[in-house]
């Protein structure tokens, strides 16, 4: 029994039950976003528990959807739940035999009322259609109304404003007017549900620009400066920058920005510069555009020149100076010559066809075709604009081969007589020289007869003859990169003068005798040092020599005796020596004579003189012994005679009448008798001021001057004195009112006044030797009762 029992326990419990499933929920609302899950339930042995989405679709766990499946139990969980997941969901359970049994659940979802992303503000452009964006969503689909100003938007109302089908607000042409704060309210009817929001619309408005002054003008390099202005206006402000060259420029010390009231913003350009010429631009921007303008800065710039330079051509070659200035507008240029002030323009060839002017675009080109040495010098290139002008010089240097500067190529001297014999070279560059002798370089060391000295453009070879081989040809060489040149110098034996001749005598005198002469014909080949003149008596055998100054062809015999025949003969002396005496001629002097007449001058001496001044004249051959001078007035027949001794050079005639004409004869006399006589006349003037001449001839300067402030002072007594009897008034009268001023009466002022008089009547003067006197010579002052003054002179000796 226990064992049938137990088999039919078994049986019992091995026998399957029937697989049963369930779901927890059999119809879900759900809103957008929110979360739910669901537990599917099997009874019975399920060997598979699976979920199936509203597609069929065996649903795999995500991030949205969860699972968690045990033997029996499974859970879904659908998290922040969107509309497409709305739908019929199903639970599978299967057995071991495959058996399946399942159960479902719907799920609705529904949109909560909600604005998307709604932005606020939203900008337009001014003039565009606006589309305010109002993004809400439902389920079902809400119900949008515009609200503007707290008054619905209605196409009736406003013609401009359309709602469409998205909901948004359509406004056509939106302008400055149409800024301000938008509603979009949203309404579910079916379930009650409204919700707004507030839109602010932003109108921007596209920068206007505009400038007073387009171009400007300015000159540069004198510190100075422009300002452009530019006038903006619109929504937002706009942000004004100023480019140049497609650069935005940014503060500098250059350049200098402002931004003032009414949209005026501007830009500086300081210490203008020819390189700051050109475009600028002004740009305005904001958030609905940008708007530029151009100003246009035209900079002058004075003539500058940037490029002249020295130039160095061959003679005879052609030379190409070129001038390049710089400046705005571009310079004309012009050329001058230093040298002799001629001008050189372009297109205008010189008279000798040389000179050849070209240019074009702030360059010139000066030709110069067969370049002269007259062409060396500075060249002055000019440029010149309306605006200033400016020069600069240049040097032509010309290069030439040497030229030889010495014509006199024949040198003569002797045997142990060093000659000098000089080359002169002009040559550019400086040549180097040598010397030559028979096809022989002479060393600069020299040789034992032979020195060389050199210096720049000149060489000198000194040569001492030895023999006649030493005599004959040289040669000078010089040489520089251009070419070589040579002279040739001879040196020859010199010789001595020939004779001189064509000897005259003349000026022939007592004791002098003048020698003249013609020079050689031939000097020997080395100068005349001077010329030999030998005199004798005839008769004498011995020759007195007097030489000639210098090489002057006339000699003055001097000490000759009076009366006598002399012999004369001249020769010529060189280096070499003494040259043949020319042929003699004779002379005879003059015999002893009485003077010639003298010869006089005159000038007035002091007082009642007068000085007769005495010219050396021809004695005759022998002194004068002296002088008889005889002299009288024209009314008178008497003459007065003074004796002058011979060596004297003046006589003094004194005492003489004033305002007298004399007469005077004078007469020179010596050993052999009396000279003709020299007439004479003079006349003396009138008799000078006496005072003037008395008093102050004898007197030195300080003697005069303190005379001359003693009248002074005594000049200022009598006029003080004057003013205190006539006018009351004056140092005097002021003393008088002081050691007076206790005696009031009438009586008293007449009597002060009466010795007043009396202390200051009698005034004394100055004799001639300028002694005081009172006696006889004084002033009497007498004053009457009308006060005026009457003086009277005593005894006034002249």
């Amino acid at each position: 029994f226990i064992f049938l029992c137990n088999n039919l326990f078994v049986y019992l419990f091995s026998v399957p039950a029937a697989l049963q499933i369930s779901i927890s929920l059999n119809k879900v609302e759900l809103s957008v976003g929110e979360s739910k899950f669901f537990i599917c339930t099997a009874i019975g042995e399920p060997v598979r528990l699976e979920w199936y989405n509203p597609q069929g679709e065996l649903i795999m766990p995500s991030k949205r959807m969860s699972l968690h499946t045990e033997t029996s139990r499974s859970r879904l969980i659908i998290y922040n739940a969107i509309v497409q997941d709305a739908g019929i969901y199903r639970c599978e359970a299967a057995d071991a035999s495959g058996h399946t049994v399942e159960a479902s659940v719907v799920l609705e979802i529904y949109q909560r009322l909600t604005f998307r992303d709604v932005q606020s503000p939203q900008e337009f452009r001014h003039g565009e259609m606006a589309e305010v964006v109002c993004d809400v969503i439902s389920s079902p689909v809400p119900t949008v109304v515009w609200y503007y100003q707290d008054r619905e938007i209605t196409e009736e109302h406003h013609s401009r404003f359309r709602v469409l089908a998205n909901n948004n607000l359509q406004i056509q042409q939106v302008t400055k007017v149409d800024e301000g704060v938008y509603r979009c309210e949203a309404s579910v009817e079916a379930r009650g549900e409204i919700d707004f929001v507030d839109i602010a619309v932003v109108v921007n408005v596209p920068p206007v620009l505009s400038v007073f002054q387009q171009s400007f003008n300015s000159t540069a390099d004198y510190q100075e400066s422009v300002t452009f202005t530019c006038i903006t206006s619109g929504s937002p402000d706009p942000m004004v920058t100023w480019h140049r060259k497609g650069q935005q420029l940014e503060p500098s010390e250059q350049y200098m920005f402002n931004r003032m009231e009414g949209g005026r913003s501007m830009l500086t350009i300081r210490n203008i510069r020819q390189a700051d010429g050109g475009t600028y631009t002004c740009r305005a921007t904001n958030k609905a555009g940008l708007e530029e303008r151009e100003l246009f800065l035209k900079v002058f710039v004075q003539p500058h020149i940037i490029q002249l330079k020295n130039v160095t051509a061959v003679e005879g070659s052609a030379a190409m100076i070129s001038c390049v200035a710089e400046g705005e507008p571009l310079p004309d240029i012009s050329w001058r010559r230093a040298s002799d002030g001629q001008a050189f323009v372009d297109g205008v060839k010189s008279q000798d066809g040389r000179f050849e002017v070209r240019g074009r675009h702030g360059k010139s080109v000066l030709t110069i075709s067969g370049v002269k040495l007259s062409d060396l010098g500075r060249f002055d290139c000019e440029a010149l604009s309306r605006i200033g002008g400016h020069q600069k010089s240049m040097f032509l240097d010309i290069e030439y081969i040497p030229k030889f500067l010495t014509n006199y190529t024949i040198y003569y001297s002797w045997e142990e007589n060093p000659v000098n014999i000089s080359c002169y070279v002009m040559s550019n560059p400086p040549a180097t020289m040598l010397w030559r002798r028979e096809r022989f370089t002479i060393s600069a060391e020299g040789t034992f007869n032979t020195r060389v000295h050199s210096a720049e453009g000149k060489s000198v070879l000194e040569v001492t003859p030895m023999s006649d081989r030493d005599f004959g040809r040289y040669n000078c060489t010089a040489r520089n990169n251009i070419g070589v040149r040579y002279q040739e110098f001879i040196l020859a034996q010199a010789d001595v003068p020939s004779n001189p001749y064509s000897v005259r005598l003349s000026a022939v005198s007592q004791r002098l005798a003048t020698v003249t002469f013609m020079k050689p014909d031939s000097h020997g080949g080395v100068p005349i040092s001077y010329y030999l003149v030998q005199y004798k008596e005839v008769g004498s055998l011995d020759w007195r020599d007097a030489k000639s100054h210098s090489v002057q062809t006339t000699v003055v015999l001097t000490g000759l005796e009076p009366n006598t025949t002399y012999e004369v003969r001249i020769a010529a002396v060189n280096g070499k020596g003494q040259g043949e005496f020319s042929r003699t001629e004779s002379f005879q002097t003059l015999p002893i004579r009485e003077p010639s007449p003298p010869a006089v001058h005159g000038q007035r001496g002091m007082g009642k003189a007068y000085r007769l001044g005495l010219i050396k004249q021809d004695d005759g051959g022998m002194p004068i012994v002296e002088y008889i001078v005889k002299y009288k007035t024209d009314k008178e027949e008497q003459w007065m005679t003074k004796l002058v001794p011979g060596a004297n050079d003046f006589a003094m005639l004194q005492p003489l009448q004033w305002n007298t004409r004399y007469e005077v004869e004078i007469t020179a006399r010596n050993v052999k008798g009396l000279s003709e006589p020299t007439f004479y006349q003079f006349f003396m003037p009138q008799k000078p001021d006496i005072t003037a001449e008395s008093l102050f001839s004898g007197l030195g300067l300080g003697a005069v001057v303190g005379l001359g402030l003693g009248a002074l002072l005594l000049l200022l007594v009598l006029v003080d004195i004057s003013c205190f009897f006539l006018r009351h008034c004056g140092l005097l009268m002021c003393i008088t009112r002081t050691l007076c001023s206790k005696k009031t009466t009438t009586s008293g002022k007449g009597k002060d006044m009466e010795e007043g008089k009396a202390a200051y009547l009698k005034l004394p003067l100055k004799e001639e030797n300028g002694k005081e006197s009172l006696k006889p010579d004084t002033i009497e002052i007498k004053v009457h009762s009308d006060n005026s003054i009457h003086t009277k002179l005593d005894d006034i000796k002249e």
